[in-house]
């Protein structure tokens, strides 16, 4: 059996997790307000669905944030890219915001589907980390997040740009339900279930 040897793990250890967490303080840094503001005021204000969607890592991504959209009772759900180009687009209406997230800009499935988009009518946000793609250039929105460097070696892991695009809608999500009045009843009403369930309907008895 390989045994790794303890400096290695030390070192790999060490440059990953610090390189993930300067990509949330650049986040920070280059935070263009406006844009957040407006985002988030429009999906807090949408009359129909929050649809998210992407191709690999960064489909892994657009499916956590459609859950935690969902948590706060903006109801969401991920549309597969390929399931939409082959019918799964009827599902989009001209109310709903669709958040295509693709770390270049340019991922062909998504291309595909934004005349369709717009066709329809639905809100167009594109997450890339540039705004000079293919697909930022038609969207209604386009939320830079730019990575300078992925941990890994070969600079390819959508890692730390894949944690950035977490962070963001984590902090849009949390906007959205500290200014909408989201309760721990509101919680408990759609998370009945395992320890967070249990541990609000104790905190909800003793209030």
């Amino acid at each position: 059996m390989d045994k790794i040897d303890l400096p290695f793990v030390e070192d790999i250890v060490g440059r990953v997790l610090q390189m993930e967490s300067e990509s949330i303080i650049c986040l920070e840094k280059s935070m263009d307000y406006f844009i957040f503001k407006n985002t988030a005021e429009i999906i807090l204000n949408c009359k129909g669905k929050v649809i998210t969607t992407g191709c690999g890592t960064s489909g892994v991504a657009a499916r956590k944030i459609a859950h935690s959209f969902s948590c706060i009772r903006r109801p969401a759900f991920f549309l597969s890219p390929s399931e939409a180009l082959h019918g799964g687009l009827g599902a989009v209406t001209k109310d709903d915001i669709i958040i295509l997230i693709s770390k270049g800009g340019r991922t062909q499935e998504l291309v595909n589907m934004m005349q369709s988009l717009i066709t329809i009518g639905a809100m167009t946000i594109v997450v890339a980390e540039n705004n000079f793609s293919p697909m930022a250039k038609v969207a209604d929105i386009c939320i830079e997040i730019p990575i300078q460097q992925e941990p890994d070696s070969f600079n390819m892991l959508a890692t730390a740009s894949t944690l950035a695009t977490i962070a963001y809608f984590d902090a849009m999500i949390i906007l959205i339900k500290e200014w909408a009045g989201f309760k721990k009843n509101d919680f408990l009403l759609i998370h009945p279930g395992g320890a967070v369930g249990e541990r609000l309907l104790h905190e909800t008895k003793k209030e």
